[in-house]
């Protein structure tokens, strides 16, 4: 990219037109706003007409991107979230040296390849200053010494509460001058909104860091399940007979869905071409929980009898529409479950060892690892589309948007707490893992090479590779792990109030709350420096950068003869296919896993957009299967999803990552430490935190406060000011809808 030096009228101009930057620190050549061409009006002298009105062409508004001197250096404090997510090699994944599908050798130190790419292509030099920690300990270790660093990373809410401070560039005043950057913006409303720092005063509309997409606007999380243990229980027919099976525990859970009338729902047609609906007919099939329970509480039921009632259930409540094909009730492209028939799948599983593994233990619902709450947390998020709960897997917090357009947290929602006891339920009867429940250290790893786990809920590229690398250790074949249909609840979105029956989905990709920031005192009045880094951020939003930040250099892509990409259609739009040399190297280096793949050795999927294009190439073919029943059913309307923008009904609207509450407002909030302290609090995510709705399923009510839902859902509210800190965050989404519609809808 050529880079030419500023004129020195440029120099002059900026000079008189710099302004200065939140907080008042001031900052190179900060652009004003494109002046608006005004007519003027003259008089001929010859007939005291007026002439023709003429318009004075505006000069052209310059880009960062023309602004900054070649070999200009950047000191970059960034990366992902440990030593070797770096845009740097660490010495335990370079060693001795190690060579890449480029064909090139790298060492300790050196550049990535795609931050070696970068270099080139806008003719900087990177310096790394990364120490291999998270954004929040990155970003805590550089706040005192800004000084020594032009980027870094930290998380968005942080870097939102420093921008405010004067700590960090205020992006937002340099849009005009950043085309790419500014378009994907312009068509996603709802990520302006979730990285605009402040509604008011002299920073209106500031942006102080560049948003991370780890992918954008697809599905996240989906339920996983054995699909061949599935199949083994519940189809063929006749009846179901087994050698060897075990009683059914006691049973804890209650019904959720109806146990009589009829309910219709939408399910995709098997071909994946159309959809038809079906019929959930309780009259004639009664609920089965509903029946389980009854012949449970009349004496025991075996494995063998609790297939047989889930067989003859299905039949008679779904009128034979299954035929003999009855698991694709569960596994099909025209699924229609629901959390009562999963639980009493989950039953029909765990008393059915012998059958299913030849041992004498299956495990249920796992984590993929049940010892680590960031996994652990996976748990209340499944609760959520098992029984219709907003709020759980929310981009921010717990917030949602209600039909009503206000914000509501989940953690203040009796509907949660229900959902929590439910689970909990499962896990009193067995049908979470013991592991889970006990937090040990067992792994999804574990469970499946074991062939001892059913069903997870997590990422499909990363869990369905362990088909190849640890399914059929036992010498079994057909052993399928894969994703299935979301299932049908009852979700109140305003539409009707008794609820719908429908399949929708929280987990949808948006805005991440890692994110690379611009230091103020790194850049001082550098504008070469103030300029290459709104640059990078720029090109990294081009169409071309996308694919760097996602593929790595064009080395790693299979080409044509002419050089062109060789592309597949991906989401109706043509990408790039990997090369077979980065492919092969992908599962010698990474066993398959394409996001330690790309941030250990290319150093790309870092920050910025990552496209799902290159980790779909990567998926097994068992998961590029589960995913495309799930890709048709999204497609065709069968299962709805949170839209980045605003809607016309507020309930469909994704909730901003970030909302821009005041200075004052954040210090307030950070008092609010039971439910906004990651470290200390009660709703933590991190590997070693605490969980209050983790533990809730885990063990119930055991404190002497939290003694029951009631007392739980008061303590939340009012002990701790759950209520005033929903109060705060509606504050700061009025303000940030009013500017959006007044200053950004037009």
């Amino acid at each position: 990219m050529k880079k030419t030096k500023l004129l020195v009228s440029v120099l002059l101009c900026a000079a008189m037109l710099a302004t200065t930057a939140c907080g008042g620190s001031k900052l190179p050549t900060e652009p004003a706003a494109t002046p608006t061409p005004v007519a003027e009006t003259k008089n001929d002298p010859k007939n005291d007409q007026p002439a023709a009105t003429s318009t004075p062409t505006p000069e052209p508004v310059k880009k960062v991107s023309d602004l900054y001197s070649a070999g200009t250096t950047l000191r970059l404090a960034c990366g992902y979230n440990n030593a070797k997510t770096g845009i740097a090699f660490s010495a335990d994944i370079a060693g001795e040296g190690i060579t890449l599908p480029d064909g090139k050798t790298y060492h300790t130190g050196d550049l990535k390849p795609t931050w070696a790419e970068l270099e080139k292509i806008l003719g900087v030099k990177l310096e790394d200053k990364y120490q291999g920690n998270s954004a929040t300990n990155e970003f805590a270790f550089w706040k005192e010494k800004l000084e020594q660093v032009d980027m870094v990373i930290g998380n968005a809410g942080t870097l939102t509460e420093h921008g405010n401070n004067g700590d960090l560039v205020n992006i937002g005043n340099y849009l005009d001058m950043m085309p790419n950057f500014k378009a994907y913006l312009d068509a996603n409303p709802i990520v302006r909104l979730s990285i605009t720092g402040s509604t008011t005063g002299s920073n209106k509309g500031a942006v102080y860091f560049a948003p991370y997409f780890d992918g954008v606007n697809d599905i996240e999380r989906m339920p996983l399940m054995r699909t061949d243990w599935v199949q083994k229980l519940l189809d063929g027919s006749g009846k179901f007979t087994a050698k060897s099976s075990l009683n059914l525990a006691k049973a804890v859970y209650e019904p959720y869905m109806p146990t009589s009338g009829k309910i219709t729902v939408d399910v995709v047609k098997a071909d994946g071409k159309s959809t038809e609906k079906v019929t959930k007919d309780y009259d004639k099939a009664g609920n089965i929980v509903a029946a389980m329970n009854k012949a449970l509480a009349s004496g025991k039921v075996s494995g063998v009898d609790a297939v047989n009632m889930l067989r003859d259930y299905i039949d008679k409540a779904y009128n034979g529409y299954y035929g003999t094909n009855r698991s694709d009730l569960f596994i099909g492209q025209n699924a229609a479950w629901d959390a009562d028939e999963l639980v009493a799948l989950l039953r029909c599983v765990v008393a059915n060892p012998q059958t299913l593994n030849g041992t004498d233990n299956v495990e249920g619902i796992f984590s993929r690892e049940d010892a680590n709450n960031q996994r652990r947390v996976d748990m209340y998020k499944l609760a959520g589309i098992l029984f219709g709960v907003r709020g759980m897997e929310s981009r921010s917090d717990y917030l949602y948007v209600g039909a009503d357009g206000q914000l509501h947290d989940a953690r203040l929602d009796e509907e949660a707490y229900t959902a929590i006891d439910r689970m909990h339920a499962l896990a009193q009867e067995g049908l979470i893992s013991e592991s889970f429940v006990n937090t040990s250290a067992e792994t999804s790893s574990t469970m499946l090479e074991n062939d001892l786990g059913f069903m997870s809920y997590d990422y499909n590229q990363t869990q369905t590779i362990l088909n190849k690398t640890k399914l059929n250790k036992n010498g079994q074949s057909g052993e399928k792990y894969m994703a299935v249909m979301v299932p049908v609840a009852r979700w109140y979105d305003g539409t009707d109030a008794n609820g719908v029956y429908m399949r929708f989905t929280e987990s949808w990709r948006s805005v991440k709350t890692d994110a690379w920031a611009i230091s103020v005192k790194g850049i001082g009045k550098d504008e070469n420096k103030l300029y290459a880094a709104l640059s990078l951020i720029d090109y990294a939003y081009s169409e071309k950068g996308q694919i760097l930040m996602s593929y790595g250099p064009d080395a790693f892509i299979k080409t044509n003869a002419d050089g062109s990409y060789v592309t597949f259609s991906f989401n109706g739009k043509d990408m790039p296919v990997i090369s077979d040399a980065t492919y092969e190297a992908l599962w010698t280096l990474a066993s398959g896993n394409y996001t330690n793949f790309a941030r250990f050795y290319l150093g790309s999927t870092l920050s910025f957009v990552k496209s799902q294009a290159f980790e779909y190439q990567c998926t097994h073919e068992v998961g590029k299967e589960g995913a495309a029943k799930i890709s048709a059913a999204i497609a065709l309307g069968t299962i709805k999803h949170p839209e980045l923008a605003l809607t016309s009904n507020p309930w469909y609207t994704s909730v901003p990552t970030v909302l821009p509450n005041t200075t004052v407002e954040t210090d307030l909030l950070n008092t609010y430490t039971e439910i906004t302290s990651a470290a200390s609090g009660y709703f933590g995510s991190g590997k070693n935190q605490n969980n209050l709705f983790v533990n809730l399923i885990a063990k119930g009510y055991t404190d002497d406060v939290l003694s029951s839902k009631a007392t739980t859902l008061k303590t939340v509210t009012d002990t701790w000011n759950g209520k005033s800190y929903l109060a705060l965050k509606q504050s700061a989404w009025k303000r940030i809808t009013d500017y959006y519609k007044s200053d950004l809808a037009k």
